[in-house]
């Protein structure tokens, strides 16, 4: 028998102490205007600097899958990782705190201090339109994977943000939506993700959401003073989502410390007056000013004081490396007959079908946005992999994108001949003022247009386009304002592009309206495309504040009719030893500012995969999407690896998995429905969304079917689970540890996730079935077995008492379920809890 591990406690946070006399010293230099500014941010992405505090300018950053930046551009690239919901996939606290610490790396690279990340909304409906954004529908999972993503970052000396505070589920109406959740279902789901990581993870900063939550705005609610200031004790910053702060004395009254953006907002003079006239307490004002300063301290942003962190530097090797372990990490193989891993000596030929195949999709829409140095699609992974020796055919298939899509530089190139586009800031008197080599066709300006451009009145982007194939071409342009384009010097769209009614901003960021016009060319023609962009169109947000241009110029190839490209894929997939289907969605489908309406894979992927699967028995789908699915082939075909949104290194972490040079290590971090009947819904009624499941979100209501449940996932090799020991009690204040022996019964070395869940059958008050409440990964070789120590604190068999507004335990019988998912828990313990445990 191998030696035992032991999942450790769930320690307290150590936060690193900074000198709150030096912090109350330079508060005390500030007067009352100067503190006020410092309480609403300089710009978009940064709060202001203030000498007279040695306060420097201090940078934030999205995102979730990536370090951003202050520019939205190919210009300044980001390493993307794997999506949040990718990262809970690998059950592995361990690897994602490493990788927070990579993430706090690739923050000081680009000058920034804080991260506005990890978002820990829970999973609570399928359909929510951040999905991919969030890690799991369990508090128990996003708290462990949230704390070891907080430590990782800050390790470094970089803040963690930890958002949307709270119940920021869904993403219509989500503005003003009045998320209405009772008491106990608040704090035992979506307060515990926060809760852990204030208390364990020591977050240097949270975002309060845009939504109301029992009818008061997030960002003016008393949960903030309350509960996440006083009950907690978080001596961090509280900010506003962007443009959620919507007055100027409840709001400055409350938990909120910090206005993003500026420096437009509802404080500023007006809370200077409230404070004068008595409204406001200068106190509050103080604390608010305070908790800034300290958050500068510990990101080294005062004079004098270091970070209370450095972040290790990382090669551009080594981070290849790490993306591409972690992505194969969080797949999760969720059928497999026998079909992988695959050997490549048995190969000759293996087509790569499908619309996510030749470009993979890493990211979804929105915020989380970030554009990486390169991305490795599934094609090209497979066939680096595979080499010249086996023959690696493509097919679309279908296509699953609604939208035409941004230019490609394989299409485009500038006046000079190298790839890309040409930007050109033009004056009223159509003066080029500046011009600048691009690539790709998405454009944004967020930070404003560069001031050697200051007097320009349009922006333009010049490319020639060359036909790679004859037939008709779609060339037009996407955003908000006025546009013209010519091809060849003639008009051929003038236009207003304008959001439709009810439409969330961010939504026209990442799914403007678009203009279009169809082309015919013989392959190898070209034509010259200017797209005129008049900046007075820009996009502003709800208060006024103009958000800079946000463009894209849009080229899309011809393409075959789904009927011929169907065709043409199932006689690849017959002709082959293997067929490998990338399927899924895309950031038009999954994103920030929308929900979505439908689980059914876009366009007629379904049909493409019941098509191949028919044709070649061993067919492998590859599911590329942030959130769950519909399957209804999934009986039809050999296997299903589900691969969410992986990051840039998708396709050598693909072919990793696929020819077994490592096992898929993902279990589901959510459930996967099998049809969508009883579904929690996240559309609001008359502005509201009433949290009427209650406690039975996810694997936790027993009377919904899942095609996939919670905490499964398959790997190379087989497990017998041998057996448990719990303690008699826990202790009252400390951990129990529930002993789980277990031994790999098949040929080669694996990893299994030990989980663990609690019942309490004759329960006095209302529970789920079951709920999970510890997990630990077992790692052995042929034949061995290995015991784990699972650490059960206390809490996790704790309820919220509504009567007396506090943390008890149920004296009685608990019975602790063990085994590999939600639905197979072959071993079974039941632990007594005593008036004096």
């Amino acid at each position: 028998m191998t030696e035992k591990t032991v999942s450790p406690a769930h320690a307290p946070a150590s936060v690193p102490a900074v000198d709150e006399g030096d912090l109350a010293r330079r508060l005390a230099a500030l007067t009352l205007e100067q503190k006020v500014t410092l309480m609403t941010g300089a710009d978009f992405w940064s709060l202001h600097a203030e000498p007279a505090a040695g306060l420097r300018r201090l940078v934030v950053s999205d995102g979730p899958a990536g370090i951003r930046g202050e520019f939205w551009d190919e210009r300044d690239t980001s390493a993307n990782v794997p999506s949040p919901t990718a990262l809970a996939a690998t059950w592995d606290p361990d690897r994602v705190e490493a990788l927070g610490l990579l993430l706090a790396a690739e923050a000081r690279r680009k000058g920034v201090d804080v991260q506005l990340a990890p978002t820990v909304n829970l999973h609570r409906t399928p359909y929510g339109g951040r999905h991919f954004e969030n890690f799991s529908e369990d508090p128990f999972l996003t708290a462990r994977i949230g704390v070891a993503y907080v430590r990782g970052v800050q390790a470094g000396g970089v803040g963690a943000t930890v958002k949307h505070f709270v119940a920021n589920d869904t993403e219509t109406d989500r503005m003003s939506v009045d998320a209405l959740v009772d008491e106990r279902t608040l704090r035992e789901l979506y307060l515990a993700p926060f809760e852990a990581i204030v208390r364990e993870g020591g977050v240097w900063a949270v975002m309060a959401a845009y939504n109301q939550v029992n009818g008061t705005t997030a960002t003016e609610s008393s949960l903030l003073r309350d509960v996440l200031q006083d009950e907690w004790g978080f001596d961090g910053v509280t900010m506003s989502d962007w443009f959620a702060t919507r007055s100027t004395v409840a709001a400055a009254t409350g938990g909120l410390d910090l206005a993003m953006p500026g420096p437009v907002g509802p404080w500023g003079a007006a809370l200077v007056d409230a404070v004068r006239t008595g409204d406001v307490d200068e106190a509050r004002i103080d604390d608010h000013v305070l908790r800034i300063l300290r958050l500068a301290a510990r990101v080294g942003a005062l004079d004098g004081i270091e970070a209370v962190a450095q972040a290790p530097t990382f090669t551009e090797p080594a981070v290849a490396a790490q993306l591409r372990a972690d992505a194969a990490a969080g797949f999760v193989l969720a059928r497999n007959d026998g079909v992988l891993p695959l050997a490549p000596r048995t190969l000759a030929r293996v087509a790569v079908l499908g619309p996510n195949a030749e470009v993979g999709r890493t990211l979804g829409g929105g915020s989380a946005t970030v554009y990486p140095p390169y991305t490795v699609s599934p094609l090209d992974g497979i066939r680096a992999a595979l080499g010249a020796d086996v023959d690696v055919t493509f097919g679309e298939g279908v296509r699953a994108h609604a939208r035409t899509s941004p230019a490609r530089d394989a299409f485009t190139s500038r006046p000079d001949g190298t790839p890309g586009v040409e930007i050109r800031y033009v004056s009223a008197d159509g003066t080029a003022l500046l011009t600048e080599p691009r690539t790709g066709g998405t454009f944004n300006w967020l930070a404003g247009v560069p001031a050697a451009a200051s007097g320009a009145v349009a922006v333009e982007v010049a490319t020639c386009v060359t036909a790679t194939t004859a037939g008709a071409w779609e060339i037009g342009g996407s955003g908000l304002g006025r546009f013209r384009l010519t091809l060849d010097g003639s008009r051929v769209i003038d236009t207003e592009l304008v959001l439709p009614p009810g439409a969330d901003l961010v939504e026209g960021m990442m799914t403007p309206p678009q203009g279009l016009h169809r082309v015919v060319l013989a392959a190898g023609e070209s034509v010259d495309v200017v797209l005129r962009h008049e900046l007075a169109g820009a996009a502003t947000s709800p208060e006024g504040l103009s958000l800079g241009p946000m463009i894209q110029l849009n080229v899309e190839p011809p393409h075959a009719d789904d009927d011929a490209a169907i065709e043409l894929a199932v006689a690849q997939a017959a002709a082959a030893d293997v067929a490998v289907v990338v399927v899924g969605t895309n950031e038009e489908v999954e994103s920030e500012g929308y929900d979505r309406d439908t689980l059914a894979l876009p366009g007629r992927q379904d049909e493409l995969v019941s098509r191949v699967s028919a044709a070649n028995p061993r067919t492998v789908v590859v599911v590329n999407a942030g959130a769950p699915v519909l399957m209804p082939w999934a009986d039809e075909v050999a296997a299903v690896l589900i691969a969410w949104f992986p990051g840039q290194e998708f396709g050598d972490a693909l072919a990793d998995v696929l020819l077994g040079v490592v096992e898929p290590g993902g279990r589901l971090p959510t459930t996967w429905p099998r049809d969508e009947s009883e579904l929690p819904s996240g559309t609001p009624v008359d502005g509201v969304v009433r949290y009427d499941e209650g406690l039975l979100v996810g694997y936790r209501n027993s009377a919904r079917t899942a095609r996939y449940a919670f905490g499964h996932g398959l790997g190379y090799t087989s497990w017998e689970f041998e057996s448990v020991g719990v303690p008699v009690t826990p202790t009252g204040d400390g951990p129990g540890e529930v002993d789980v022996t277990l031994r790999n019964t098949g040929s080669r070395t694996g990893r299994q996730v030990v989980q663990v869940y609690a019942s309490r059958p004759g329960s006095e008050v209302e529970r789920p079935v079951r709920w999970l409440v510890g997990f630990a990964a077992a790692v052995a070789g042929p034949g061995e077995s290995v015991t784990v120590g699972i650490g059960l604190p206390c809490r996790a068999l704790a309820h919220w008492d509504v009567d007396t507004h506090g943390w008890t335990v149920e004296p009685g019988t608990f019975t602790l379920e063990v085994g590999p998912s939600s639905a197979d828990l072959p071993l079974v313990e039941e632990l007594v809890w005593t008036e004096t445990s």
